[in-house]
């Protein structure tokens, strides 16, 4: 944090404490949100504008040399030094965008609170939220537009910029709940909050976010008005543009821009820039037929002129004609009666057999975006001609490249699958899905079991496409491939193949606890214990049901709707006889009880926990619920009982030694150590208590585990700023938010916290 942005959140801090107010009266007499000022204090929002400023001031009742201070503090804030910087995740903008003048000047002016056709509501000087909708056909450069008028309107929005692909085209569009949860992020909330919220408090978080921030949102092909109408703010200055192939009517209050084609001229400039003008002015003519035979359509005007770009001995005229030759075939009407998909056949009736048949199957990917690997699992090559093909489908203006990863336009995966369904027929059509769909399931368990302990690294036999040979490999496969090995799943289940939802699951489970807030863990194990269930196996549905309880109790914090998912495992348990899930089923009915600080409850399931692991000999259980017990008490407050049932926990795992998996043993040495000595912080013992978490900072560095380090640094600072020794817990608190990214995000916001409230203090 800056020492600008230090001194305007402190010197605000001191000038509402001077005024005998709290953040929620000050918040009353200035209009700005308690949440608002409470983030400046702490200098985690940047400095605000004017409006905000003078509302601040005027609530404080400020005379002019007080105002002068902390307007000057302000000025200071928003330098070039500012660590809270905006959010910007805006691509580069199109190289080849051409014409949509009065399109642009509409939305410069409805961000610079000028227009007067502006939505009902929104004044002339931006004081209301702004919405556009910019809609039309398919490929007509709605997304363009957008990005292209969000380069401009940067300067307005200087809290910051993003843009959404709400996925509107696919089979299962992106829910508002996700898409909020991606804002949030995005701009920095703390896992923390989003915890403390639930998932039922996200909308009022993402709402209070707009409100508090100039933002520009672009929304990106939106299925429709109920994907989006939860997405807008109701407040604030933030602005949105939403672009749709649908109008969106229902939608109020909002400026509609509705694109149709481009004018010749328009047409004409885009191709000469992908073919240059001396090649242009040479055959205007033919160059003008060609823009119209594509309909003036951005998308078509691309896939032509990237042809004649590749082309060069071609000549626009041998172009022109060979579309006037293939009209009949153009199936995709837009507007004014013209069809596209002429430029589209031609294209692909060029390209080479492998290429034609990877274009068609790309279509069948479930995601919006397709690596190297699966396109060779497609069509059955290896990593190196898979990515010659794929080049020759991106130089074919057919495929676009993100990075690493191609991705087709909705438009043309539409044109794909129809060519796929006439050129390979139903059967094939499915054959190749159920082969993509088996490759990622099974691809997803190697990966998956990275993180199973006595499994780690694939078999010496095993021959995949994907690089899995190291944990971090498999982590980053299975996040970024999430959205397809997952409507994959969901294939698996509807086709009734539980044994392979049974098994992707089961090797998931360990990995769970690295993504924990991916969001579809409830789902994935509901699943799986449905198809256990169908199976026939009690057992196997008991083990799913105790994983769909901890989604529900930790990745949710939703420990109410956890605790009788719980008993459910319990019961489907005791049927089958099953002591180590009956054990798993008391353990999590603790976790939910000690959630809900109903600590009685917890600590009975905490111990009939302990004793079924120890009467089935898993001694790795019997860790965890002794440890349950311990945090149960540490969460009571009952330091005393805490430390002596820690220190009798760390027996146990002496007395085990080799007995105990080592990964397993090293995190349960370092959370008792450290619940030791936060047991004599309880009891006010401040050398044993830094002592002791300083030992657990040590063996954290021995495992190399940031969120373990992270979270003991905080406790670390918390002892030594309860001893009063502010300048070490300073120290903590700094090494702490200095681990980054990598680190648990709920403690890096604990530490910045209290490292506010230190300079504050100062």
């Amino acid at each position: 944090m800056s020492g600008e942005e230090q001194e305007f959140g402190a010197l605000l801090r001191r000038l509402r404490l001077n005024a005998h107010l709290t953040i929620q009266g000050l918040a009353e007499l200035s209009g700005v949100s308690a949440r608002g000022i409470g983030d400046l204090e702490r200098g985690r929002r940047a400095v605000p504008q004017r409006r905000t400023l003078t509302a601040l001031a005027d609530g404080l009742g400020l005379e002019a040399e007080q105002r002068d201070r902390l307007l000057a503090a302000a000025r200071r804030g928003r330098g070039p030094d500012a660590a809270t910087l905006p959010v910007h995740n805006f691509p580069r903008r199109t190289d080849d965008f051409v014409g949509r003048l009065p399109e642009l000047v509409s939305l410069t002016a409805l961000a610079a609170g000028e227009d007067p056709a502006a939505a009902a509501g929104a004044g002339r000087d931006g004081s209301q939220p702004m919405v556009a909708t910019v809609s039309g056909p398919p490929g007509m450069g709605k997304t363009a537009l957008a990005l292209h008028a969000a380069q401009r309107l940067v300067p307005h929005f200087p809290d910051g910029q993003m843009v959404l692909d709400l996925r509107g085209m696919d089979e299962v569009p992106a829910s508002a709940t996700e898409l909020m949860l991606s804002v949030l992020k995005a701009f920095r909330v703390a896992d923390a909050e989003l915890v403390k919220a639930g998932p039922e408090g996200h909308a009022a978080l993402y709402q209070d976010l707009l409100a508090e921030r100039r933002c520009l949102l672009i929304f990106d092909n939106a299925c429709d008005e109920a994907q989006v109408a939860p997405l807008l703010p109701e407040r604030g200055r933030s602005m949105v543009i939403v672009t749709s192939r649908r109008v969106l009517t229902g939608l109020r209050k909002v400026h509609r821009i509705c694109l149709g084609e481009l004018a010749p001229h328009e047409a004409v400039a885009f191709l000469t820039g992908a073919i240059g003008e001396e090649r242009a002015s040479g055959e205007a003519a033919a160059l003008r037929e060609v823009a119209d035979r594509c309909g003036r359509l951005p998308l078509a005007l691309r896939v032509a002129g990237s042809w004649l770009a590749t082309r060069p001995g071609w000549t626009v005229r041998r172009l022109a004609d060979r579309l006037a030759l293939d009209e009949h075939r153009l199936d995709s009407p837009v507007a004014g009666g013209r069809k596209v998909s002429a430029a589209f056949d031609l294209s692909y009736r060029q390209l080479t057999p492998d290429a034609a048949r990877l274009f068609r199957r790309l279509s069948l990917v479930p995601g919006p975006d397709a690596g190297v690997a699966c396109a060779a699992q497609l069509i059955g090559q290896d990593l190196p001609s898979a990515e010659d093909t794929l080049e020759e489908l991106v130089e074919a203006g057919l495929l676009g490249p993100q990075g690493d990863r191609f991705r087709l336009h909705d438009l043309l995966r539409l044109y794909a699958n129809g060519r796929l369904r006439a050129e390979e027929g139903p059967e094939e059509t499915e054959r190749v899905r159920a082969g993509l769909y088996r490759w990622l399931l099974e691809t997803t368990i190697v990966a998956g079991l990275w993180f199973e302990p006595g499994h780690g690294a694939p078999p010496a036999d095993w021959r995949g496409l994907v690089d899995l040979s190291s944990a971090e490999l498999a982590r980053q496969w299975l996040q970024i491939q999430g959205t397809n090995w997952l409507a994959a799943l969901r294939a698996a289940a509807q086709a009734g193949e539980h044994a392979m939802v049974v098994r992707v699951a089961e090797s998931l489970h360990w990995f769970s606890d690295q993504w924990i807030f991916w969001g579809h863990w409830t789902e994935v194990f509901d699943m799986a214990a449905r198809s256990a269930g169908l199976l026939g196996d009690e057992v196997m549905r008991a083990t799913h049901l105790n994983y769909y309880a901890w989604a529900l109790i930790v990745c949710e914090s939703r420990p109410e709707a956890g605790l009788p998912v719980a008993a459910q495992a319990l019961a489907v348990a005791h049927r089958t006889g099953d002591a180590g899930q009956q054990a798993w089923g008391h353990y999590y009915q603790g976790w939910a009880n000690r959630s809900m600080k109903r600590f009685v409850e917890a600590a009975g399931h905490y111990g009939r926990a302990t004793g079924l692991f120890a009467s089935v000999g898993d001694l790795h259980g019997v860790l965890q619920a002794r440890h349950g017990l311990c945090r149960n008490l540490l969460s009571q407050g009952d330091g005393a009982a805490a430390l002596e049932a820690y220190q009798q926990t760390l027996t146990v795992l002496d007395e085990a030694g080799d007995l105990v998996e080592p990964h397993i043993a090293a995190g349960a040495r370092i959370g008792i150590v450290s619940g030791i000595g936060r047991s004599h912080a309880l009891l006010e013992r401040w050398d044993d208590a830094v002592t002791h978490i300083q030992h657990a900072v040590r063996l954290c560095d021995a495992l190399d585990n940031l969120p373990m380090r992270s979270t003991h640094l905080l406790y670390l600072g918390e002892a030594l700023l309860a001893q009063g020794r502010d300048d070490e817990a300073h120290e903590a608190f700094r090494a702490c938010v200095a681990l980054g990214p990598d680190a648990d995000p709920v403690r890096l916001c604990e530490a910045r916290k209290r490292l506010a409230r230190l300079t504050a203090a100062t």
